[in-house]
């Protein structure tokens, strides 16, 4: 019985880890910083495969620190995937 468990779980994390990517949603609007911002850049990502991602961190003009994560998409075209917006922290003494 324990061992059709571990089978069970096995083959659902196998399943999980599938290599597809996801190209269908329209990802996140891009905000004032962000690479895409103002629309898509001039040059196109030839060396890197649809698929592949990038980070890109900057401060926004509210003074927080954001962290974006670009997705290449099969057209070449640039996609935020995730962004993570933090506030800048300044150690007192």
């Amino acid at each position: 019985m324990q061992r059709i468990a571990v089978i069970l779980i096995g083959l659902s994390f196998l399943a999980g880890c599938t290599g597809a990517k996801d190209f269908s949603s329209p990802g996140l609007a891009p905000i004032p910083g962000s690479v895409i911002y103002g629309g898509q850049p001039r040059t196109k990502l030839t060396k890197s495969p649809p698929g592949s991602t990038f980070p890109h961190n900057f401060i926004d003009m509210y003074g927080q620190r954001v962290e974006e994560t670009y997705m290449i998409q099969p057209d070449r075209s640039l996609k935020i995937v995730h962004r993570e917006i933090r506030p800048i922290r300044f150690h007192d003494r």
